[in-house]
């Protein structure tokens, strides 16, 4: 793009932006059927907060909102907030 005016550039980098498949647009993590590897893979979920979500599924049964994430030790509402749009809890 050397040689291009800025404003020339900002349009063609906005044109590729609008015609590429964006990496979140993938189908909702079903959260009580997620692994710990697909739990990583969500903002704020390490390795850690993976494993506990997974042993509280174990030990309390499933998920019936995304919000009860939260009551996961570690887990905040802010977390929450983050990826709820990349959840589900499944039917």
């Amino acid at each position: 793009m050397k040689g291009l005016t800025h404003s020339v550039r900002a349009a063609a980098i906005g044109a590729a932006l609008l015609f590429t498949t964006p990496a979140f647009a993938a189908e909702p993590l079903d959260i009580n059927q997620a692994s710990v590897a697909e739990l990583e893979t969500l903002k704020g979920i390490g390795p850690v907060y993976a494993e506990r979500i997974v042993d509280y599924r174990a030990e309390q049964g499933r998920f019936e909102s995304v919000d009860q994430l939260a009551d996961v030790q570690g887990i905040g509402d802010k977390t929450v907030a983050a990826i709820k749009d990349e959840v589900v809890t499944g039917e």
